[in-house]
């Protein structure tokens, strides 16, 4: 029987994805603005046949977030140096609807991905930080509701993948002998007139081999469930068991159904394995980042999502406070489910706060234990793969060295890249241009 391959993609965090990370002696404080860091991570997810490295981002800090947001690399800039050092794995990006302009994101995003021959990719966000708008010339009550931010992403995304064939493929001709650089009948003008947005066009440059980016979407709201049906081709999430994240994949298929696409999207949970060659080695890997946060850092983190509503003013040992609508609309989808446990296991808010800051999951333990997990939840179609974020320092190259070997003997897992660009890589077809879609009909 043919085993079901997993898919695997890591998010380059410069100080790790603890918000205390930073301080454990096995890392340098200052990585995240190392480009030596990154390139050393992103070769090791190549040697590790990795279909992707993720660069998220935000577009506000204040003196409580999270170290690593307080100082990094543009996910455009950054990926960008990544393609020059690597040679199969895909580029993803974090960048916003809500706070950038479709002409200069699609033409960010097609360059990265001639500069990569075919790898770049897009993680669509909407900002859920309502604060943004004060870095915009924008007053905070003039940040989009929960609604309209989607809305806004659904004509945003139009935009960009219009603007994104405006030539066909084989437009520039660059005939010299009859001097005709380019097939005027191959060049096609957007004229996109929306409610949100107005853009003329085209784009001033060629599709890529890949035909267009891979476009990921992150939000697991009703609204972000319908926006990832109607246009991404695959899914992040950060469920908290195997059956939460079989329910969301089945939400997933059925909104793309209701939209008319018959494409299975490939939803791929981000989970924090900590490796140990014995389950105790693990254990204490563990508690040696746990152990580095206090309680003041973990409400900070925790009121993060909350639109950093300082949770310092409550009583740190009583129930978890009731916070009515607070963080409808911001991480909707995190925060209504933070509220549903805290209320449903009697939690106090210091239990609540230092669980948000260092999870705990089943990908904790020896290789081969971290290894049936990921087949476990492979086997009962809860995942497509996996975004492998680093807590604990040496995380990436433990995973590589010691778990995908395990993988790949079970054959769950390729030998080696099966194609040049990320479509072909996590088995999506090569996007064509409408255009000539059109004359083919």
């Amino acid at each position: 029987m043919v085993k079901k391959q997993v898919h695997f993609g890591a998010m380059i965090h410069g100080v790790g994805g603890h918000i205390s990370s930073w301080r454990h002696p096995e890392v340098n404080p200052k990585q995240s603005v190392d480009l030596q860091f990154y390139t050393q991570q992103a070769q090791i997810a190549e040697r590790g046949k990795f279909d992707v490295v993720f660069i998220a981002d935000g577009l506000f800090i204040n003196e409580k977030s999270i170290p690593h947001f307080l100082n990094r690399f543009e996910p455009v800039t950054i990926l960008s140096a990544l393609a020059a050092v690597t040679n199969q794995v895909g580029l993803v990006g974090t960048i916003s609807t809500s706070y950038s302009e479709p002409f200069n994101v699609a033409r960010q995003l097609a360059s990265l991905d001639l500069i990569s021959n075919g790898r770049a990719g897009w993680n669509v966000v909407t900002t859920p930080l309502e604060s943004t708008a004060l870095n915009f010339n924008k007053k905070i009550e003039d940040h989009p509701s929960h609604p309209e931010r989607y809305e806004i992403a659904k004509e945003y995304l139009d935009v960009v993948k219009g603007l994104w064939d405006s030539w066909e493929d084989d437009a520039f001709i660059t005939d010299i002998e009859k001097d005709l650089f380019f097939d005027k009948e191959k060049l096609h003008v957007l004229d996109y007139k929306g409610k949100y947005f107005n853009v003329r066009g085209p784009l001033n440059i060629q599709r890529s081999i890949q035909g267009q980016p891979v476009i990921f979407q992150a939000g697991s709201s009703p609204a972000g469930i319908e926006l990832a049906a109607r246009d991404a081709d695959a899914v992040f999430s950060a469920p908290k068991s195997l059956e939460e994240s079989q329910q969301f994949k089945q939400k997933l298929a059925d909104a793309s159904l209701n939209v008319g696409r018959n494409t299975e999207l490939k939803l791929f949970p981000g989970i924090s394995p900590i490796v140990g060659d014995t389950a105790e080695e693990a254990e204490k890997r563990y508690w040696e980042v746990a152990e580095l946060v206090s309680d003041e850092k973990a409400l900070a983190y925790l009121g993060r999502y909350f639109d950093h509503h300082d949770f310092s003013q409550y009583n740190i040992d009583a129930p978890f406070p009731e916070l009515g609508d607070l963080g409808r609309n911001s991480f909707q989808a995190f925060t209504d489910r933070i509220k549903q446990y805290a209320k449903e296991e009697k939690l106090t808010l210091r239990e609540v706060a230092l669980r948000e800051a260092t999870p705990r999951s089943n990908f904790i333990g020896t290789p081969e234990h971290i290894a049936d997990e990921i087949i476990r939840w492979i086997d009962a179609d809860a995942a497509d793969g996996f975004i492998i974020t680093t807590v604990a320092p040496h995380t990436l190259e433990d995973f590589v060295e010691k778990v995908v070997p395990i993988l790949q003997e079970k054959g769950y897992y390729r030998e080696d890249y099966p194609a040049s660009t990320l479509r072909e890589n996590l088995g999506l077809p090569i996007k064509e241009n409408r255009y000539s879609k059109q004359l083919i009909k």
